[in-house]
């Protein structure tokens, strides 16, 4: 915005800016410090970076007028502290809407909460970067000669409402349309309901009222209609205006990025065989495969075309080796600035000792610092940082949990100048709407690399998050038109009559081609002609009789539940069912009541047990299944003879046929990798493995990093080890046991995904023989229609590299599931999702399903 548009302090003249400025506070406000310590105070929905790498300066052009904030002094005077606070935010960050919502209340912080004065400041750093802007435009434009001076030409401006109540309601309605009302008339009067959700306040009560009152011959004849109709009203319609002009954004977007990645295509296509030999500071004992060659010229490609990449290679074909051959290659090349800061990597606690070994075999001469330990341990590393002990470190190596845990972490990386940020597993960086995207982005990186075994799906908002990390430049300060376009389709109902919107489509079309040359991914299939063939089994598990008896009853109890009640605990019932489906004692039916009383009476006199009232202490043992009660016998001596007999273990449909598999596998001296879920049927497996005296490893969530690796090793090197336990979180994530041929999937995830990554661990470059899945599921239980819904996702799979539903669980999934397995009628009955006594932790694995830890019963 020019300043000729900002509005005066005119005294005469009683504006809301002048109210503002007439105010002052009773008391002085406590200053606020917005260093990176509370960066998270500020909502993920108005957290924006306050620097991006590379990014094109906005012209005047997409500075629309401000909105005025009607508050009167009066107003002002009886609003809470923190109202004031709010109103004056919103104030400056409409008037300056280029500038970052953070560096706006800092610079309210800086004064106190001084309106005039935080105005000044801010419009003198506005009359700054206009002045530099086109002094340095040339420089900042990038090497594929995109024409930044055309980055907002076709933006948005601000437009009236198309239809104001004050003014309108009582003249005249005329049919004489804006280009505007056109839009909003015509979109009305074709708008799939699909479409009409998206709109800001539309319930799909208010849509299906809105397709119901069509046609609509003219604006009057709409406007008629949503005056007198009582579902619907005239502010939808400038509620739709909004979507219109955001849609506009994000379709002036895309444009753009179609023509960069065009350019990008043929820099790629002419540089993919730049590099002729690997770099000579690998290791002359490795060679990289041909594959790796290509994906080592296309990062090269990546770096001197100064953009980021995806490299999205199938799980097992070595985007680690690619990757330090990368980092190796800009060594040598002399691509490393020292003011560029070492490269970073940022990796799941799990595959940080491979990544460390893989480093040191494939290219010692790369000094690498592991980023890990204690808090103390941590802070001191920082401390010596700043003391020049980074100046000769080649790579940093962290974990995500580490790397925003704490506001000095947050900060460190935020202001360290890093060369190379590498995230490996950046499936989780496939929604903005996190606060670990929002913390990983702000990374201070000149260069991204993401690294993902599984494809990218059809869903826009992932799409849209991804392409928002690769080009951050282009899309500063539009993430929230993005995220409010395209993740509302929560909002949808589940029925399949809905259509994707045409529009919705076609921005996947233009994404999906945007995205091909940022994503490098190839399948094993196509480029390991020699790699050993993977077979997959889907073994059906009779239940005992006493584990079915069991889980009929359950599932008739639930089933009166759900008929008799409009509202149901649709997640406590899932989990039920899937316990019963795994084994009988993951719910209680062995410990009745009277034995509860007396096991709640001894533990109340027992010494080390925390609760002293018995009560409760009888309160808590009638939520827990039959094995968490048994594991309670063995921790405190006066339980002694209340423990369960030792053959209750093995009984379970699951086990049974475990009996009979391992039994061939061990014959024919294969070794086998069994994966869960679940900790607990870990513990179970762990007491059925030592009944039948086979030896074994167990690595799940609680299994410390530092100890991991010498784990993974000891099964490699012993072969005396028959099974290696995994949980499906821990085990599954970038790790190599090749020494095991058979991957057991014992229960398998909302997300087929998740099961893919763990089965990959052993069918992966390396393995010499047929590698064998096989998933267990179980027979007439909830499990069948989980596996086939996960199906369905797989079936999802084209185009550019296929498609899955996503990292998140969905709700629907879930409300799918239950009607197919209670037999509801899945249009006219809710499911609530409410929490129930110890399943907070449950549903939030459910539902987020992103955290490496594993699920507790």
């Amino acid at each position: 915005m020019s300043d000729s548009n900002s509005p005066k302090a005119d005294s005469s003249n009683p504006s809301p800016l002048g109210n503002l400025r007439q105010f002052r506070f009773q008391k002085k406000v406590k200053r606020i410090n917005m260093s990176d310590d509370d960066s998270n105070l500020v909502s993920p929905d108005i957290q924006s970076h306050r620097k991006s790498v590379n990014r094109i300066e906005d012209s005047d052009s997409d500075i629309g007028s401000p909105v005025k904030v009607n508050v009167t002094n009066s107003e002002i005077e009886t609003e809470s502290d923190a109202k004031q606070k709010e109103v004056k935010l919103k104030y400056l960050t409409t008037l300056y809407p280029q500038n970052d919502t953070v560096y706006i209340q800092e610079v309210l912080n800086n004064v106190n909460w001084n309106i005039e004065e935080a105005e000044d400041i801010v419009k003198k750093n506005r009359k700054r970067s206009l002045k530099g802007s086109n002094k340095s435009s040339y420089k900042k434009r990038r090497k594929l000669n995109v024409e930044d001076a055309d980055v907002d030409s076709d933006e948005v401006k601000y437009k009236d409402k198309v239809f104001n109540s004050d003014d309108d309601s009582d003249a005249e309605i005329s049919n004489d349309l804006t280009h505007d009302k056109k839009a909003v008339l015509e979109f009305m009067r074709t708008a799939l309901l699909s479409e009409l959700l998206l709109i800001p306040q539309c319930s799909q009560k208010r849509a299906e009222a809105v397709i119901e009152a069509r046609p609509f011959e003219n604006w009057r004849d709409l406007v008629f209609k949503f005056q007198n109709n009582k579902y619907l009203d005239t502010e939808l319609l400038n509620s739709t205006q909004e979507l219109l002009a955001t849609r506009q954004v994000v379709e002036s977007l895309m444009k753009k990025c179609i023509r960069l990645s065009t350019n990008l295509e043929k820099a790629v296509a002419a540089g993919a065989s730049t590099i002729k030999q690997q770099p000579r500071g690998l290791s002359p004992r490795l060679t990289l495969a041909p594959y790796q060659m290509i994906g080592l010229n296309w990062l090269a490609v990546m770096h001197a075309q100064n953009v980021n990449g995806i490299l999205a290679d199938e799980m097992g074909l070595g985007k680690t080796v690619q990757v330090i051959a990368f980092l190796t290659y800009l060594n040598e090349a002399g691509l490393n600035d020292e003011k560029d800061g070492p490269h970073l990597i940022v990796v799941p606690s799990s595959t940080m000792e491979n990544w460390c070994n893989e480093l040191e075999r494939w290219s010692p001469s790369l000094k690498v610092v592991q980023y890990y330990g204690s808090q103390d341990e941590r802070k001191e590393m920082r401390m010596s940082w700043r003391n020049g002990d980074l100046d000769d470190v080649d790579v940093l190596l962290t974990t995500y949990n580490l790397i925003s845990s704490t506001p000095e972490e947050r900060r460190l990386f935020r202001v360290m100048p890093i060369h190379y940020v590498v995230f490996d597993e950046a499936h989780m960086l496939k929604n903005m709407s996190t606060i670990r995207y929002e913390n990983l982005v702000r990374i201070n990186a000149k260069h991204r690399i993401l690294l993902t075994g599984t494809p990218l799906q059809n869903n826009l908002l992932e799409l849209m998050s991804l392409l928002i990390f690769v080009m951050p430049s282009l899309f500063a300060g539009k993430q929230a038109d993005i995220k409010s376009l395209f993740s509302k389709n929560s909002k949808m109902s589940s029925d399949k009559t809905n259509k994707q919107p045409l529009f919705e489509q076609q921005q996947v079309k233009n994404a999906k081609q945007i995205m091909r040359p940022f994503v490098l991914r190839r399948l094993k299939a196509e480029v390991l002609c020699d790699l050993p063939e993977k077979t997959d089994e889907v073994i059906r598990c009779t239940l005992t009789k006493k584990q079915d008896r069991m889980y009929k009853n359950l599932l008739e109890k639930f089933s009166v539940e759900a008929n008799e009640s409009a509202e149901v605990n649709g997640v406590g019932m899932m989990m039920q069912l899937r316990k019963l489906a795994n084994h009988p004692l993951l719910i209680r039916d062995y410990y009745k009541e009277t034995q509860l009383k007396n096991i709640a009476k001894k533990l109340a006199a027992e010494p080390g047990y925390k609760q002293k009232n018995p009560d409760y202490v009888f309160e808590d043992l009638f939520w827990m299944s039959d094995y968490q009660i048994n594991q309670l016998t063995r921790i405190y001596k006066s339980l002694g003879g209340f423990g369960l007999p030792q053959e209750f273990i093995p009984e379970a449909g699951k086990l049974k046929k475990l009996d009979e598999l391992l039994q061939i596998l061990k014959e024919n001296n294969h070794r086998v990798l069994i994966f869960s879920q679940f900790t607990m049927i870990l513990d179970i497996l762990e007491e059925y493995l030592t009944i039948r005296g086979h030896k074994y490893l167990r690595m799940d969530g609680s299994t410390p990093v530092t100890e991991r690796q010498s784990l993974i090793n000891e099964y490699t090197e012993d072969n005396s080890i028959f099974v290696f336990l995994l949980s499906t979180k821990a085990g599954g994530l970038g790790i190599n046991l090749t020494a095991a041929d058979t991957v057991i999937i014992h229960d398998i995830d909302f997300n087929p995904y998740n099961d893919k990554q763990a089965e990959d661990r052993c069918h992966r470059v390396g393995q010499e023989k047929p590698v064998r899945i096989l998933r267990l599921l179980g027979q007439d239980t909830i499990e069948e229609s989980m596996y086939e819904i996960a199906q369905e996702k797989l079936n999802l799979e084209q185009q550019l590299t296929g498609s899955e539903e996503g990292e998140n669980t969905d709700k629907k999934s879930v409300l799918k599931l239950l009607k197919m397995t209670l037999g509801l009628d899945p249009h006219n009955r809710t499911l609530s999702f409410s929490p129930v006594k110890n399943s907070n932790k449950i549903h939030s694995e459910l539902v987020e399903n992103q955290a490496e830890s594993d699920i507790e019963f």
